[in-house]
């Protein structure tokens, strides 16, 4: 079965009718994302992006920001390219820290974090790539608190993702913060249905 790619407006609920069952989308998301969501050390969260979740992204900022078409046009184009197109994972990192002074700190030392995210399935490594819309280290050094980055894999190793004999790590490698994580079962038998 192939999965749906892209959101087009068609997708898009009426804001109203969106308000009506709000509620309800919000708890069946939190179910979906239960097992698309991996904390690697203490600072960082990985959220595993796909349709569904994109979807409810944009119907969310729709329904805040309440912009129309216009607003629609953008969000599209800001959260298609995180759908995962079949031979890819997609995630949103997020490094969370409370305190604003410790925050900018931790993040002043971070400086190219997104080029050093991997992904291991067994022996094979899945170098992660950032997304491109901005640059997410400043001119200074400093890592931005949100990155984007996908894990293109051959088929050889979407193959290997997908039968589940192998152990997953998700890890990053930069010298201020190496940690990794190993997904559990569940989360594997979530993810391996961003593959075709």
């Amino acid at each position: 079965m192939t999965m749906a790619r892209k959101i087009t407006a068609d997708d898009i609920m009426d804001m109203d009718e969106y308000g009506a069952v709000r509620r309800e989308r919000r708890r069946e998301l939190v179910a979906t994302k239960r097992n698309r969501r991996a904390a690697i050390g203490p600072h960082a969260t990985a959220h595993f992006e796909n349709f569904e979740t994109m979807l409810a992204q944009v119907h969310e900022m729709l329904f805040i920001e309440k912009g129309g078409d216009e607003q629609l046009a953008d969000e599209l184009e800001a959260y298609n390219p995180l759908i995962p197109n079949g031979r890819e994972l997609v995630i949103t990192l997020l490094f969370e820290i409370d305190n604003p002074e410790q925050r900018r700190q931790f993040l002043s030392n971070l400086g190219g974090v997104e080029e050093t995210l991997f992904i291991m399935v067994g022996d094979e490594r899945i170098t992660g790539t950032a997304e491109e819309d901005v640059d997410r280290t400043t001119a200074d050094g400093k890592a931005s608190s949100v990155q984007f980055i996908h894990f293109a894999f051959s088929d050889a190793q979407a193959a290997a993702f997908k039968s589940g004999d192998k152990p997953v790590m998700l890890g990053i490698s930069h010298p201020s913060y190496p940690h990794s994580t190993t997904l559990n079962a569940d989360q594997i038998a979530a993810l391996a249905a961003d593959f075709d």
